[in-house]
């Protein structure tokens, strides 16, 4: 049986976790609100992630991702558009006591925002 995402995340991630580059919509701070904007991402944009590159020296990993999915409901302020979404990210994690401690993280803000509709570019058809 594998294990829920709640579950996960409290295993992963330390109580006193600091999300320096949060989602850009409210949710609480700390483990929290990182359950909660996994949920909303989840459910609104299900798809999947996967690790392009990822290298760890000392208590940092720094991982580069892509992350694919459909916008297939509302996420706050923005509702659904059903438009497919390829958006790369880059991570930063600081590992403490074997816990994920804090985070930084570079988003395709851009890209995003276009596959979503939320802005076009000119002469661009998104």
């Amino acid at each position: 049986m594998r294990n829920s995402t709640p579950a996960v995340i409290d295993e992963l991630v330390a109580e006193e976790f600091v999300n320096h580059s949060p989602p850009p919509f409210p949710v609480e701070p700390g483990r929290e609100g990182l359950k909660q904007a996994f949920e909303l991402f989840r459910r609104a944009t299900p798809g999947s992630h996967e690790i392009l590159d990822q290298v760890a020296e000392g208590d940092k990993v720094v991982t580069r991702l892509r992350a694919v999915g459909t916008h297939d409901d509302d996420l706050p302020g923005v509702p659904r558009t059903g438009n497919r979404l390829d958006v790369t990210a880059t991570v930063v994690h600081r590992i403490e006591g074997g816990k994920i401690v804090e985070k930084w993280s570079d988003r395709d803000e851009l890209a995003l925002l276009r596959q979503r509709g939320v802005v076009s570019l000119p002469g661009n058809p998104n």
